[in-house]
């Protein structure tokens, strides 16, 4: 009987331990990568060059759109944008704010982008957008930065 408990104890204290696995920061392009609902992004991210950035020292927020985001893009413009990695990178680093920016620090305002552009950010509540983009899901956090999922691709400002 007490050869069992003690066999029964061990077991539970094993399986207990095995729950409790010890999570390693991950960066920003990591955080992309390991969400579901972001895998065309993770994908056009490596694609344009941007992996590698983001995986920096940081801090970074990403206002990353969605996989439905990316599906509401015309479909000529997704190929041409695959066609051409500058043009991508500066399309998605649009996207990108060198700065921490969780959303309970969120204020109206406009702040610059990785691209150099002007981003523009309301708050109202807990309902956040950035430029006509919705935030789904926000402050997934990373180890050099935010993610905040929002509903559809920005567009930069023509360069003049």
């Amino acid at each position: 009987m007490l050869n069992r408990r003690i066999l029964s104890l061990a077991a539970l204290t094993i399986a207990i331990a095995g729950c409790a696995t010890v999570s390693t920061p991950v960066s920003v392009t990591d955080t992309i990568a390991k969400e579901p609902s972001l895998s065309t992004l993770a994908g056009l991210l490596d694609q344009s060059g941007l992996s590698a950035t983001l995986r920096g020292t940081g801090p970074y927020t990403v206002f990353a759109p969605s996989n439905e985001a990316f599906k509401a893009v015309n479909a000529k413009t997704m190929e041409q944008l695959k066609r051409e990695p500058e043009q991508l990178k500066a399309v998605l680093s649009f996207h990108v704010v060198q700065q921490p920016l969780k959303s309970a620090e969120l204020k109206n305002s406009s702040v610059a982008s990785l691209n150099g552009a002007k981003l523009a950010l309301s708050k109202a509540g807990d309902f956040v957008t950035v430029e006509e983009a919705v935030a789904q899901r926000t402050d997934i956090q990373a180890s050099n930065g935010v993610v905040h999922i929002i509903d559809s691709v920005l567009t930069p400002p023509a360069k003049k």
